[in-house]
Parts: C-alpha cells; sequence; structure tokens
C-alpha cells in the first residue's frame, strides 16, 4: 500500500520549467506526479518502470 498524499514528500521535478511546474515524490517502486499550481486536484502515481519510460521520452524530445 502506497503512503497517503499528506504522508508523501514532494520536490520540484528537475524537468520543470517556468509554464509547466511538476513535483514528485519518490516511492518505493513508484513515483507520485502532481502539478504544482494545482496541488489541492490530486496526484498521478506511475510505476517505477512507467516513471522511467515517460523520463526518457522527455529527455529525448528537449
Amino acid at each position: 500500500m502506497h503512503p497517503h498524499i499528506t504522508e508523501l514528500t514532494f520536490r520540484t521535478s528537475s524537468y520543470t520549467q517556468q509554464q509547466n511546474c511538476v513535483e514528485v515524490a519518490d516511492i518505493p517502486g513508484a513515483s507520485a506526479v502532481r502539478d504544482t499550481q494545482n496541488r489541492e486536484h490530486g496526484h498521478l502515481l506511475f510505476s517505477a518502470t512507467e516513471w522511467q519510460a515517460a523520463l526518457s521520452t522527455i529527455t529525448r524530445s528537449v
């Protein structure tokens, strides 16, 4: 079971740009991602494999 959102420690993603602000919380085997400007809307949870695939895609397109 993953921690409740109040127990997650979010940090600003290194992929954040001025217009696209996201925060990431590292969880064993997963990552939680949320919009910095809309924290009250919750977060999305990605498995480690999904998150690595997303980062690889972002890195190639930058």
